[in-house]
Parts: structure tokens; C-alpha cells; sequence
């Protein structure tokens, strides 16, 4: 755990899986609570170039914090993995030799960020990864978008059963007041959705806000801008690894990775996906749905 009480998923997994050597340069496309980055400080010391970024300037003062106590050479930068060329460029970096993209909502974001990640807090309807001004925001998108896109939005990306009976209710609502909190919206897919389904182990409102924060910050845009610009950044013999939280992510991941293979540019490090041990999701429940795909580059 680290210094914010952000469990790190399929920490060891991970980075033992990049193999990295000595002088290698290693991206951390997501770094969150720095978890997977303090590791390879703390194992490969100033051997390996640690180049981080994140859209959050909470989690990169963070970071800074954490690994200026890990004696590596590192660089933190504001900014989005899908934007990898242009961060490399402006380091003086052609290539990397491992690329690492947790694409989890650390428990920062979801417990303390105030922006509306959780269902189980009332706050501003945010759901913006990074704080800037000219961001689209899921109140904007509920309280402007039409009630096919919402209802396709949240079925897409969250295979929700009843969208289309939250999306008439979010309308709804939003003509009698404007949906403000996360409260507000909690309490309309209430209303929306049958009395079994408010009573499930998973809770109601689970999908929806997945499917609205993904929409919002382009999460499956940027998924495989990401992926193919890293790609184009990687060393020959490099690794790319990918941990996933949900089937969308998952499927697009297994895509990249099974086209590369086919095309005979990559090789899969691990044909199925490494999973969390029992262990690991009885000390940490959100792990429960990750998945970690590796693969390893081959032509260049």
C-alpha cells in the first residue's frame, strides 16, 4: 500500500512480467498512486529511467514526494498517455523498452478526489480525470445530452440492462431541475430500475457511473491512441503491459495484443490474462476485476 492508502493491482505481476534491464527506460503511462513506479525505483535504483504521467497534478505532487526517496532518475509529466509521441519528444526520447497502463480509478480518485468518481458520497457530478476548466463534465453530459446517447452510452460501455429506462428517467428529471450531484443521479437510477435490481450484491448505480465516466474523460478513445502509439515507441524486444478493469478495456486490449501477434510483430508473454491471487482480492476487493496482458515486440 502506499503513502495515500492506494493498493496497487497485480503490483509484482506487473513488473516482473516487463523485464526490464538495466539502462532500460521504462513508461508508466498511468501513475496513479505510483505504485508500479516506486517498485522499480526501489528494485532497479538509478539503473532504469522512470518516465511517468498522469492527468491529475494531486497524484504527480504525490509521486514526486514518493520517488524523490528511491535514488532513480525519473520525470513526471502532466499530461495523457494517449499524448506518449509528444511526451518523449519533449524529454529528448526516441524509444522505451516497457510501457505499463493501469487503467484502474485509484482510491485517491475514487475516495478523497471530491469529483464525483463514487456513488457512495455526495459530491459535484465531475468524473473529470484532470481539473481543467475547458473539460466536459458528466453534469454537462447529463444535463445536455440527448436521451439516445445517454442510453447508448450507458449500455455501450457498461452493458446496463435497464439504460434506456435511466436515460427517460435522467431527461426527466433534469427538465424539472438541473442534476447537479452524484446524489441527484443516484437517486434518479433509483427510481429507473426495478426493486430486485436496487437489491443486487452489485448496487445500482455501479454501471451507470462507470459508463458516464468513461464517456466523459474518452477513456476507450484514448485506450487505443494509447496502444498504438506506444506501440511505435517501443524498442525491439520491448513490453507493453495492460491491466484492465472491465470487459470493454479487456477486449480491446486482447484485440491490439492478438492483431500484433497475428501480424507476427509481437509475442504474447502470456496467452491468458494473469489475474489477481485469492490472497491478493480478500486484502483488496476492487482488484477482483483485474486483468494483466503482456506482450512482447518483436520487429521494430
Amino acid at each position: 500500500m502506499d503513502i495515500t492508502g492506494h493498493k496497487t493491482v497485480l503490483l509484482n505481476e506487473a513488473i516482473e512480467g516487463l523485464n526490464l534491464k538495466p539502462g532500460a527506460v521504462y513508461f508508466d503511462g498511468t501513475l496513479g498512486g505510483a505504485g508500479h513506479s516506486a517498485k522499480v525505483c526501489s528494485e532497479m535504483g538509478g539503473k532504469v529511467r522512470v518516465i511517468a504521467v498522469d492527468r491529475d497534478m494531486g497524484a504527480i505532487k504525490r509521486a514526486e514526494d514518493k520517488l524523490s526517496k528511491c535514488g532513480c532518475k525519473y520525470d513526471l509529466v502532466l499530461s495523457d498517455y494517449r499524448k506518449i509521441d509528444s511526451v518523449l519528444k519533449n524529454l529528448g526520447v526516441e524509444k522505451v523498452d516497457a510501457i505499463l497502463l493501469d487503467l484502474g480509478l485509484s482510491s485517491d480518485q475514487l475516495d478523497t478526489s471530491g469529483r464525483g468518481f463514487t456513488f457512495r458520497k455526495d459530491e459535484p457530478l465531475l468524473m473529470t480525470f484532470s481539473e481543467g476548466k475547458d473539460e466536459v463534465t458528466a453534469e454537462a453530459a447529463l444535463n445536455n445530452w440527448s436521451e439516445t446517447t445517454i442510453a447508448d452510452i450507458i449500455y455501450a460501455y457498461a452493458d446496463e440492462r435497464y439504460a434506456r429506462r435511466i436515460a427517460r428517467a435522467i431527461v426527466e428529471s433534469r427538465e424539472m431541475k438541473p442534476i447537479k450531484t452524484t446524489f441527484d443521479l443516484v437517486k434518479i437510477i433509483e427510481s429507473a430500475v426495478p426493486a430486485a435490481y436496487r437489491k443486487g450484491k452489485t448496487h445500482f448505480a455501479t454501471k451507470t457511473f462507470q459508463a458516464i465516466r468513461i464517456a466523459v474523460n474518452d477513456e476507450i478513445t484514448a485506450l487505443k491512441e494509447g496502444m498504438e502509439k506506444g506501440w511505435m515507441a517501443l524498442n525491439l524486444g520491448g513490453r507493453m503491459a495492460i491491466i484492465s478493469f472491465h470487459s470493454i478495456e479487456d477486449r480491446e486490449v486482447k484485440n491490439f495484443f492478438r492483431n500484433k501477434s497475428k501480424e507476427n510483430e509481437g509475442i504474447l508473454i502470456n496467452k491468458k490474462p494473469t489475474i489477481p491471487s485469492d490472497e491478493e482480492i480478500v486484502g483488496n476487493p476492487r482488484s477482483r476485476s483485474a486483468k494483466l496482458r503482456i506482450i512482447e515486440k518483436t520487429i521494430s
